[in-house]
C-alpha cells in the first residue's frame, strides 16, 4: 500500500465526522437489505476484514472501497455530481464577487468624464454589457 502523506489523525474533524456518517449510511443500507458483511465485500471485491473497516469509517480505506459502497447503494446517483462545476458554490461565490468587482470599476468609469469623449463612453457602456452576461464556460 503506498505511504499516505497526511495521517487520518491529522485530517480536519469535519472531514472525519463525514467519513463516520458515511460508514454508519453503509451499515444501514446494508443491513435494510438483509446482506452480510461478507456478501458486500464480496461484491465490492474486497475482504470482509476490509468492508468492517469501511463500516468503521476508516478514513485509510481506499476512496474506491466507499465509492463502490455509495454505487451499490445509489446506482442512480453519480457521486461526481456533488463536486460538479455547478455544485461548486464557493468558487461560484468567488466569480460572482469577482464579476462584481468589475462592474462596480466599469460603473466608476463611467461616471468619469471620458477624456476621448463619446467613444469612451461607448466602450465601457459594451464592457458592462459584457459583464452583465457574466462569465463563460
Amino acid at each position: 500500500m503506498p505511504r499516505q502523506n497526511t495521517s487520518p489523525a491529522d485530517y480536519p474533524q469535519a472531514v472525519l465526522q463525514a467519513i463516520e456518517q458515511l460508514a454508519q449510511n453503509i451499515v444501514i443500507a446494508r443491513k435494510r437489505r438483509g446482506e452480510t458483511q461478507a456478501q458486500w465485500a464480496k461484491k465490492l471485491g474486497v475482504s470482509q476484514p476490509t468492508m468492517a473497516r469501511i463500516e468503521r469509517g476508516d478514513p485509510s480505506v481506499a476512496m474506491a472501497s466507499y465509492v463502490m459502497c455509495l454505487w451499490l447503494i445509489n446506482q442512480a446517483q453519480g457521486l461526481a455530481e456533488l463536486i460538479a462545476p455547478l455544485n461548486d458554490h464557493a468558487a461560484l461565490e468567488r466569480e460572482v464577487s469577482k464579476v462584481r468587482g468589475q462592474q462596480r470599476a466599469v460603473r466608476a468609469a463611467e461616471a468619469k468624464p471620458s477624456p476621448r469623449g463619446p467613444a469612451g463612453a461607448a466602450t465601457a457602456a459594451g464592457l458592462a454589457a459584457l459583464l452583465a452576461k457574466g462569465p463563460t464556460p
